[in-house]
């Protein structure tokens, strides 16, 4: 191969790269967000534990049902993490993979679309989690502090 045809190649790949970047800046959005959220789910949880130590009887079962509903809202929280990393990961893989076939010269067009595709999926998991968490955050009528 040639150096201009290798030169268009790569330039080719680092256009088709964009796209997928822009994909992971948005991912990475999201990811910050689920971040701020479990920091506050763990912060909310410690303050109840203290409470909890000095709470009466019918303090402490409001305090453990609260407990129980961070406990919920954290597993939620924690699944949409992966499942965004997951497919931060993908998409990184993805354009890996893209310039390491331009520049090897192998076909990886049924790869990268399988790359793509799974980490949609992995994206819809995400997001799928990150609302099924603001709905049971939204339920309690509460405003942590």
């Amino acid at each position: 191969m040639d150096v201009s045809t290798e030169q268009s190649n790569v330039t080719h790949v680092i256009q088709l790269a964009i796209a997928p970047v822009f994909l992971l800046s948005s991912i990475g959005t999201i990811l910050s967000v689920l971040s701020t959220r479990l920091g506050r789910i763990v912060d909310r949880t410690r303050v109840l534990l203290d409470r909890a130590e000095s709470a009466t009887d019918a303090k402490k079962q409001r305090i453990e049902a609260e407990l129980e509903l961070l406990f919920r809202r954290r597993a939620l929280v924690n699944a949409a993490i992966t499942s965004g990393t997951a497919a931060a990961l993908m998409v990184c893989l993805l354009i890996a993979v893209a310039f390491l076939g331009t520049l090897f010269d192998v076909k990886t067009g049924v790869f990268l679309a399988t790359l793509f595709v799974l980490a949609m999926v992995a994206l819809v998991g995400a997001l799928v989690f990150f609302l099924r968490e603001v709905m049971v955050a939204s339920r309690t009528g509460r405003v942590e502090h």
